[in-house]
């Protein structure tokens, strides 16, 4: 097999393996790479272990067998791509290492890296494949999930903000450009909770109307800071803020019926090697309405 041309730093990538959860990616990852301008690289893994059985080397008849098929999965992607952004540079990639591995390798250098779902060998009854929840747990650049209806246009963008300390500038500006890529509304939502009573206190609850009132404003002021920190390099955005009292995870997914995607910032960890996901990212990943982006911060 000859090699592939070599990938350009920004350009989006797609995970693929023939079932429908990724011809859908497919589909949106095509739709992203026209909207940016760059390369769309479609990364498949190969139908054999690394190591081979013995008498199923990739030179045996079983081989090229498995090879052929390859080729032809490949092909029809690369076909099913073009036919909706046709002026866009496809960069076919056929890899023996996992496809978990194989997609966090690639997204150190893509600009957005798409997964779908699950696609074969999940359960039926699995909400998000153990590949996408991988690469969702350890991306280091963004990826987006897609799951809900994609087909429906919204023309609305929607960032969840968790708190003030999670106005982080990664996120935001990534909402902002993906707002002003579609020409679409970008909300920035933070949901917020009054505290819960102590359990050791004589009253159910101390809080009084101005303290609930106080809690009120300074929600509000979360999203309205954000907003305000780019409004002005992004004055074509329509751009709007929104505090909810209500559970944040419930809130995200309720809002992403109305969204074209949910965009949210993640954060990672050093030297941590487990599932990086808090509830609100989790919630988002096996629940949204519409593909959901996480854009790891430092």
């Amino acid at each position: 097999m000859s090699q592939p041309p070599q990938a350009p730093h920004g350009r989006v990538v797609v995970g693929f393996d023939g079932s429908a959860h990724a011809e859908r990616a497919l589909d949106r990852a095509a739709d992203e790479a026209r909207r940016r301008g760059t390369a769309l690289e479609i990364l498949a893994g190969w139908p054999w272990p690394k190591r081979p059985l013995p008498g199923y080397g990739v030179q045996d008849d079983e081989g090229k067998l498995l090879y052929s098929s390859a080729r032809r999965m490949m092909d029809g992607a690369v076909a099913r791509a073009r036919s909706r952004a046709p002026n866009t540079t496809m960069i076919p990639s056929l890899t023996t290492e996992s496809a978990a591995e194989a997609l966090l390798r690639c997204g150190r250098t893509a600009s957005l890296t798409v997964v779908g779902t699950r696609g074969h060998g999940g359960f039926a009854g699995l909400l998000l494949g153990s590949v996408s929840l991988r690469v969702a747990a350890h991306c280091t650049s963004p990826v987006m999930v897609v799951r809900g209806d994609v087909d429906r246009v919204r023309d609305t963008i929607i960032l969840g903000l968790a708190s003030e300390a999670e106005t982080d500038v990664k996120a935001l500006r990534f909402a902002f450009d993906e707002a002003a890529r579609r020409d679409a509304g970008l909300r920035v939502l933070h949901a917020w909770r009054s505290p819960a009573p102590r359990s050791d206190q004589a009253r159910p609850s101390q809080l009084g109307w101005d303290d609930v009132e106080g809690l009120r404003k300074a929600a509000e002021a979360v999203p309205q800071y954000a907003v305000a920190s780019l409004a002005q390099e992004y004055a074509d955005v329509r751009a709007s803020a929104t505090a909810v009292c209500q559970s944040p995870p419930q809130a995200i997914v309720e809002a992403s019926r109305e969204a074209d995607a949910i965009i949210l910032a993640v954060h990672r960890r050093p030297r941590h090697f487990g599932l990086q996901l808090g509830p609100v990212t989790h919630a988002a990943l096996h629940h949204a309405h519409c593909p959901v982006v996480l854009v790891p911060t430092d």
